[in-house]
């Protein structure tokens, strides 16, 4: 069978969707881009409460985004299963592209208004984008389903997932070439290629066709219908033991957050080797989705779940004990990997197994579990780092993913034993 099979291919016959991934991926890239940046400004150009080079900084990136994220995506789930999907992406994507701006003039130097608020600026444009992050997170998968067949679901969340990643290696190469090239701090050039990226993910959304919203059964109140949701989630325990899954695992595996400060300091480089050290993980993510859309994870996705996080814990420690470049840049390459494996299967119980009414409010209760723990998992590193040191926060990370992962297999001994053909 050759990599790009007739059958995992099949998908891109379907018009909407390439232009959907297209603009997952222009989206994906400038948000990469954007926070690549952002963590770079704040390490490099701005000291916190009077420390310079600051790893509890990086750390609080991630809180100042996480807090508004989870407040609001409890409101924002019933909002994707309410209001047009399309023109929620089309909103959320034109406010990043007016925060981009924003950013833009911040650090373009002959304007020193907003630049004389130093830090807070940025973590206010963040705090914003974790507002707008979390209607788009909501509303992303379900507004997906609704341009292909069931049949494909586990081979568009594959597609889609390489997209991301794709966008997710190309995003810190192209931050940290264009922040650090010739020694210099350009930060301005970097956010105005991202103004540019937004409005390509812009078009690509318009080009798409209004779908119909899934008629409720029953009228709901507010309140109700959070708790529909939530009640979904907490009863269906391959759903809940995925999220959790990925949820104690991101959280306490955030050593990417930490990357600048270990670029620094363990590596000894400058802000342009950040870049692609940043993206190793994605480029592992992509080669593993190459992998799994030729065998997609069906029968045994169980267990290629569990071992997957648990391979994840391992090379997270690996990585921390690394100081050549290379075979840091390898170890995370190889998280990066097995952390595609949990993503796709994960996406792919969600997809299968939630109602087409309440996909909204069960994909922003999955990014709850998920969004928020890639930034409150960059706290808890940052915080971690601060405490017991930079290398010893990354060994003790990677060893209570494994930890998790037990305890879970544990509390759910049929989640090992999951296969999606046979969820209806």
């Amino acid at each position: 069978m050759s990599l790009f099979d007739a059958e995992s291919l099949s998908i891109f016959k379907i018009k909407e969707f390439r232009l959907f991934v297209f603009a997952r991926f222009f989206l994906t890239l400038a948000i990469q881009m954007q926070m690549s940046t952002i963590s770079l400004q704040v390490y490099y150009e701005f000291p916190y409460f009077g420390e310079t080079k600051s790893v509890l900084a990086l750390g609080m990136i991630g809180l100042a985004e996480a807090i508004p994220f989870i407040l609001t995506s409890f409101f924002s789930g019933i909002v994707a299963d309410t209001v047009n999907r399309r023109k929620i992406l089309i909103l959320g994507i034109f406010a990043l592209f007016i925060g981009c701006m924003l950013l833009f003039f911040f650090s373009f130097t002959p304007i020193h208004f907003l630049r004389s608020f130093g830090v807070a600026t940025l973590f206010g444009v963040v705090f914003l984008f974790g507002i707008i992050r979390s209607f788009i997170a909501a509303t992303t998968h379900p507004f997906m389903s609704q341009l292909v067949p069931r049949s494909q679901y586990t081979n568009s969340s594959t597609w889609n997932s390489t997209f991301w990643h794709i966008g997710a290696i190309l995003g810190p190469i192209l931050a940290g070439f264009m922040y650090g090239y010739n020694d210099g701090l350009h930060s301005a050039e970097c956010y105005g290629t991202n103004c540019v990226l937004f409005l390509m993910a812009l078009f690509f959304i318009l080009r798409i066709k209004s779908k119909p919203m899934p008629e409720k059964e029953e009228s709901e109140s507010l309140i109700e219908s959070m708790k529909v949701g939530m009640r979904f989630v907490f009863k269906n325990k391959m759903v809940l033991s995925a999220l959790s899954l990925d949820l104690f695992a991101v959280l306490f595996g955030g050593a990417v957050a930490l990357i600048p400060a270990f670029t620094d300091q363990v590596l000894n480089l400058g802000p342009s080797a950040y870049g692609l050290l940043r993206t190793s993980p994605a480029v592992g993510a992509v080669l593993m989705a190459f992998v799994l859309a030729v065998r997609p994870p069906g029968k045994h996705a169980g267990s290629w779940l569990l071992w997957s996080v648990i391979a994840f814990g391992v090379f997270t420690i690996l990585f921390a004990l690394c100081t050549n470049y290379w075979l840091a840049f390898l170890m995370l390459l190889m998280t990066g990997a097995f952390d595609n494996i949990s993503v796709v299967v994960r996406h792919s119980i969600l997809q299968l197994s939630t109602p087409d009414n309440m996909r909204g409010r069960v994909s922003a209760i999955n990014s709850i579990f998920i969004g928020s723990s890639n930034e409150i998992g960059a706290f808890e590193s940052g915080l971690a780092a601060r405490i017991m040191g930079l290398v010893p926060s990354i060994i003790f990370g990677g060893g209570m993913v494994i930890l998790v992962v037990l305890g879970i297999n544990k509390a759910n001994p049929k989640l090992k034993k999951l296969d999606l053909t046979k969820i209806e």
